[in-house]
C-alpha cells in the first residue's frame, strides 16, 4: 500500500480518523476532510506530519451536503494527485432517531445526502482513475442496520441499505479492472455516534453512562462489548491488501453476533 493516495471522509474524528492513521502507518498518502475548528484540524495535519514523516497528508475542507462543494473538493483532490487516488472510504455519517411520523423532512434529506449521495458522487469522479490504473479500493461505512432495523431508525435502516446496494453494483462494474468495492456494516462502534445515544439512553432512563451502557449490551451485542475504532479500521486496511483481492461485493458485519439472532 505504499505510495497509494487514500480519501478517508469524515476523518477528523472516530472512525474515519482511525482508518485514516491505519493506512498513514501502511504509507498511503492520506486526504482528510471532516467537521471541526480549524486550530484542532491544523494540530491534527501537524500530528500526521510528525508521525508518518514519509508520507504526504492533506486536509481539504468539504460540507459533503453539498454538491457543488463536493464538485470543489474532487478538483483540489486531482490537483494533489493529478493520476487519480487509490482508496476512498466513505465513511462520514450521520445519525438520528424518531418515529417515522414525527421525522423532520430535513433530517431525511441529511441522511439521504451524507449516506448515499456523497458516496455517489465521489465515487463517479474517482472510480474511472483506479480503473484505468487497474487498481482500486473503495470501502462504504454502511451499518448493521443496513440489514437488519430498530424502531426510530428508518430512515437511517433506509439510507445504510442503499449504501450496501451501491456497494455491490459498483463491485461488479469495478471488478474487471483491478477494482474493489465493500461495505463494513459494524454494530455498535466505541465511536462518538454511539457515545451520543449512550448519553441520550442515560437521560431518558435516569441512568449513569457506565449504567446505561452496561443495559445496552445486555441485548445489543452476544459479546457484551461494542466493536473498536481498532477492530474497524484493521478491517478496513485488510480491504486494502492483496489479500482482500477477491473480496468485492461483500457487506462485511462487525456486530458482535448482533444479526445472527
Amino acid at each position: 500500500m505504499e505510495n497509494k493516495a487514500a480519501v478517508v471522509t469524515g476523518s477528523t474524528s472516530g472512525i474515519g480518523l482511525g482508518i485514516a492513521h491505519h493506512l498513514a502507518k501502511k504509507g498511503c498518502h492520506i486526504i482528510l476532510t471532516g467537521l471541526g475548528e480549524q486550530a484542532i484540524i491544523d494540530n491534527l495535519v501537524k500530528e500526521f506530519i510528525k508521525q508518518y514523516p514519509t508520507i504526504k497528508v492533506n486536509y481539504v475542507p468539504c460540507n459533503l451536503l453539498k454538491t457543488d462543494e463536493i464538485s470543489e473538493f474532487c478538483k483540489a483532490v486531482k490537483n494533489l494527485y493529478p493520476d487519480g487516488i487509490d482508496i476512498l472510504v466513505n465513511n462520514a455519517g450521520i445519525q438520528y432517531t424518531a418515529p417515522i411520523e414525527d421525522y423532520p423532512k430535513d433530517k431525511w434529506d441529511m441522511m439521504i445526502g451524507i449516506t448515499m449521495t456523497a458516496p455517489f458522487l465521489l465515487i463517479k469522479e474517482f472510480v474511472g482513475d483506479m480503473k484505468r490504473k487497474g487498481w482500486g479500493r473503495i470501502i462504504n461505512m454502511s451499518s448493521q442496520m443496513g440489514v437488519i432495523s430498530s424502531p426510530e431508525k428508518a430512515p437511517y435502516s433506509a439510507a445504510k441499505a442503499g449504501l450496501i446496494g451501491m456497494t455491490k453494483g459498483v463491485a461488479l462494474e469495478a471488478a474487471p479492472h483491478g477494482v474493489t468495492c465493500n461495505a463494513i456494516c459494524p454494530g455498535y462502534a466505541d465511536a462518538p455516534i454511539f457515545h451520543n445515544q449512550i448519553r441520550s439512553y442515560a437521560q431518558q432512563h435516569n441512568l449513569s453512562y457506565d449504567a446505561a451502557m452496561t443495559e445496552i449490551f445486555k441485548t445489543a451485542h452476544p459479546t457484551q462489548k461494542p466493536v473498536t475504532i481498532e477492530q474497524i479500521s484493521e478491517l478496513a486496511v485488510f480491504l486494502c491488501s492483496s489479500g482482500a483481492d477477491s473480496i468485492t461485493g461483500a457487506s462485511l458485519l462487525m456486530d458482535g453476533g448482533n444479526t445472527i439472532r
